[in-house]
């Protein structure tokens, strides 16, 4: 399950992603981090242009809280 999945579901917290980051930084994974997080394009166009906030604002409002 990726994070934006838990992130979803209220299994995960915001600040889990920078960890996440990171992790997949260190690791041999051939996804791309989108892939690896679950975001979908938009999500992760907003978290380039914009910032973290953005990111964790529209997040928040699409699982509506």
């Amino acid at each position: 399950m990726t994070f934006r999945d838990r992130f979803m579901k209220h299994e995960a917290e915001f600040d889990e992603i920078f960890d996440l980051t990171e992790e997949w930084g260190l690791s041999d994974d051939l996804r791309t981090l989108r892939e690896y997080l679950g975001l979908t394009a938009e999500e992760e166009d907003v978290w380039i242009s914009e910032s973290d906030e953005a990111l964790e604002e529209l997040l928040q409002k699409e699982r509506g809280s």
